[in-house]
Order: structure tokens, then C-alpha cells, then sequence
């Protein structure tokens, strides 16, 4: 974008590391300077680029391990017009040297990072000698701007199709259409940077090459580096002019947020016993919401490695409850036995009748139901184990106050306990006077 200044790194492999920022700032003079070394102008693009080359090294390492954190570089330039790039690594599928198993995830994180703003606009660049249809650029831009609004594609290696194919198809917005169209572009080769090919000259060469290819001639126009440059600045402007009332509707609502948040601590006394007393009582209020939400299921955060809370005891009551009732044993021999004894001695002297009698079933049943009261008890402490679990979750906030965490956790744990006992007092006292789910709504709310 710089005539005769060549500055960002090249070669084979994967060479842009970490994000690349880079603003281009219309200027009389023509120099550099990077973020992390402001106070430093670069007048020798050389330079520029080793700089870019020891600073990704300096946090990513010598052997293409990746960062996402960004290079903040910016160019003043009588040759330019003004304009802001990122400049993003290449999606890889295979790591090599030190980069991680999962680099091609955590490459697309980073482009994702960046391209799914709203405010900014997405150069998708994909190779002429590749099918547009396998395009990973298109594909994340897609994912991020399925209308295709903010996306402007660019095609390059144009010169090196096979003999016989071109892209034209592509170029006049045929195949994959885009709202904003495609750009070509014919980029110097690696012999021709290796050989220090000057860029004034590659940009005559291109210019050429539009010019005089059968399939691009009649929109040579519209083809090439500096038509990019210009598209790119005109149309970065009229996005910019587009998304500014609602970024100025989003800042102005911030803004009278911020003012009132200030507004409330003009008059604020560290010392002040009120204060502390308000502090004490919101953290206090939070704990009892966040425990709240814990149980009733409604958080704002989903745990989506385990179950906690409300969910654990859930399982309790439908999983393991119902568990423990299978793992009763009984002898029906032995059942059939009594009976068979229950009812002769209902009826003593009597001739037994047709019909069992009450008394005799009722003995048999309150005999047989009372072995659930130990089932319903392991399930008291189980559902208690779990209160007191999501209490100690529940003061994790509570961290910066240790001695207001650890009395919370005390009252809390006591008053849980008491209600264990209440609850077991009842469940023992229960007559259990038919079958084991009775039993289930007489334990009181876990709450």
C-alpha cells in the first residue's frame, strides 16, 4: 500500500505470528514508529520490518509458535491514504515447530477476535489457483456476515492459473456474489522480492498484466493494488460514516452510566458506618440470589462441565433415591410366610375367609414399608452434603472478606443443619402407610 516501501515480513511458511495493526496516517514525512517503542521514528523500512520480525519472536519464540496479542505499528506517508489494517495470520491445519495440537483453533479464535466486529470490514483474500468454494477466508467471513455487507473479497495469484482458466467469473461477481465485489491483484513472487524487485516496478508490471490479459482487459480499471487501496479507503469511510450513530448511541449511553455511577460517589466517605452497613448488606443480599440461582437452575453463568446445585439433588431424588429403593432386599419365601401367618392369627379359631382381611395386610405392608425410612434418610444427607456444598460455592465472592465469608458460611451451615435434624425427625416419624413415593413430598423445601 506504500509505493517503493517494502516492510512486512515474507517467506514460506507461516510468517505473521501475531495480529498486525497497522495505520496508515497521511503525512508530509515519511517515517514509522511502533507502540512498544514510541519514542523511536523508523525512517529505514528495513528496519521496520526486522523490528516486526524480533518483536514476534520476542513473544511467540524463534520456532512459529503463535500470539494473539497485536503489533501496533503506524506509517506516515505522503504515498498514502489514511486507513487501518490488521493484518492476521494464515489459517494452518498442521502445527510445526513449537505451535500447539490445536493451532488451527486457536488461529481461528484470533481472526474470529477480530473480523466479528461490527465496525470493521473484512478483506477475504483467497488464491486464484484455488477453488472459491473451498476458501477458508470466505468461509469465516460468511460465519461473521452472512449477508456479505461488510465482506470484500480479493483475489490473488492471478498470473499463476493454468493455462486456458481464469477467473473472470469471480472477478465480475458471478460465482460467489459479494455486496462490496472482488478486487484482483498480481503480488510480486518470492524470486522477485528475494531478487529486491522494486514495488514501483511491480505495480507497472501489474498494471500490464490487466491491461493485456484477454479475460480482465475490460475491467483493468477496476483490477489492481492501487484501485484496492483507494476501494479499501473509500469504502472503509462510508462503513465508518454508517456504524457511527449507533457507536455514538452505544458511547453516549455508557457516558450517562458512567456520570450517574460518578454521581453516586461525589460524596462517598470511605469511613462513613452507613456505607460499610450498605456494603455489607449487597454482598450479603448477592449471596442469598446467587444461592438462589443455584437451585432454582437460573444463572447467568452454566456450568457445562458438571452438575451443581439444583441439578445435583434432582439427580437425588430421581436417580439415586430411586436406586437405593432397588437395592432392598427381601426373601418372598419368607414374605409369602408371613403372611400366611398374619391372617390365621387374624382369624384365630376362626375358618379363614375369602377376602384378607385389613388388619392382616395392613401389618404386612407397615412391616414391609418400614425399610424404606433408611433409603429416605441417606437421601436427607445427600440433598444436606449438597446444600452446604453450594453454599461454599455461593461465598466464593465473599474472598476479599474472609472473616464475613467464614460467619456466612457458619450461620448458613447451622441453620441447614438444624433443619437436617427437623427433617429426619419428620421422616422418621412418618407412618409410611403405603408405598416408598408416599413418602417423597412430606421432606420440606430444600430452601
Amino acid at each position: 500500500f506504500i509505493p517503493s516501501r517494502d516492510f512486512l515480513p515474507r517467506g514460506s511458511g507461516i510468517v505473521t505470528r501475531r495480529p498486525l495493526i497497522l495505520q496508515l496516517i497521511f503525512s508530509k514525512t515519511e517515517y514509522a514508529e511502533f507502540l512498544h517503542c514510541k519514542s523511536k521514528k523508523f525512517t529505514d523500512f528495513d528496519e521496520v520490518r526486522q523490528e516486526i520480525e524480533a518483536e514476534t519472536d520476542r513473544v511467540t519464540g524463534t520456532n512459529k509458535g503463535i500470539s494473539p496479542v497485536p503489533i501496533n505499528l503506524r506509517v506516515y506517508s505522503p504515498h498514502v491514504l489514511n486507513l487501518t489494517l490488521i493484518d492476521l495470520p494464515g489459517i494452518t491445519k498442521v502445527p510445526v515447530g513449537d505451535q500447539p495440537q490445536d493451532i488451527e483453533f486457536q488461529i481461528r479464535d484470533m481472526i474470529l477476535q477480530f473480523i466479528s466486529r461490527e465496525s470493521s470490514l473484512i478483506l477475504a483474500v483467497t488464491p486464484a489457483n484455488m477453488d472459491l468454494a473451498n476458501s477458508d477466508a470466505l468461509k469465516m467471513a460468511k460465519e461473521v456476515d452472512p449477508q456479505g455487507l461488510r465482506t470484500i473479497g480479493v483475489i490473488t495469484k492471478l498470473d499463476l492459473m493454468d493455462e486456458g482458466t481464469d477467473a473472470r467469473d469471480v472477478l465480475e461477481n458471478k460465482l460467489l456474489p459479494l455486496r462490496r465485489g472482488y478486487i484482483g491483484v498480481v503480488n510480486r513472487s518470492q524470486k522477485d522480492i528475494d531478487g529486491k524487485k522494486d514495488i514501483r516496478a511491480a505495480l507497472a508490471a501489474e498494471r500490464k498484466f490487466f491491461l493485456s490479459h484477454p479475460a480482465y482487459r475490460h475491467m483493468a480499471e477496476r483490477m489492481g493494488t492501487p484501485h484496492l487501496q483507494r476501494v479499501l479507503n473509500q469504502q472503509l469511510t462510508n462503513h465508518i460514516r454508517e456504524t457511527l450513530p449507533s457507536l455514538r448511541s452505544k458511547l453516549q449511553s455508557q457516558l450517562l452510566s458512567l456520570e450517574k455511577e460518578v454521581e453516586e460517589y461525589k460524596n462517598f466517605r470511605p469511613d462513613d458506618p452507613a456505607r460499610k452497613t450498605k456494603a455489607l448488606l449487597q454482598m450479603v443480599q448477592q449471596f442469598g440470589v446467587d444461592f438462589e440461582k443455584r437451585i432454582e437452575g437460573s444463572g447467568d453463568q452454566v456450568d457445562t462441565l458438571e452438575l451443581s446445585g439444583g441439578a445435583r439433588i434432582n439427580r437425588i431424588f430421581h436417580e439415586r433415591f430411586p436406586f437405593e429403593l432397588v437395592k432392598m432386599e427381601f426373601d418372598e419365601k419368607d414374605l409369602r410366610r408371613e403372611i400366611s401367618y398374619a391372617i390365621k392369627n387374624i382369624h384365630g379359631v376362626r375358618q379363614t375367609g375369602l377376602f384378607t382381611p385389613d388388619l392382616a395386610f395392613e401389618a404386612i405392608v407397615k412391616k414391609q414399608v418400614v425399610k424404606l425410612k433408611e433409603p429416605c434418610l441417606k437421601c436427607v444427607d445427600l440433598v444436606i452434603q449438597e446444600l452446604i456444598n453450594t453454599v461454599r460455592q455461593c461465598t466464593t465472592k465473599l474472598g476479599s472478606y474472609p472473616r464475613l465469608r467464614e460467619e456466612t458460611e457458619r450461620i448458613v451451615t447451622t441453620h441447614i443443619r438444624e433443619r437436617e435434624g427437623k427433617t429426619k425427625d419428620q421422616v422418621s416419624s412418618q407412618p409410611f402407610p403405603g408405598a416408598a413415593p408416599a413418602g417423597i413430598p412430606s421432606f420440606p423445601n430444600p430452601r
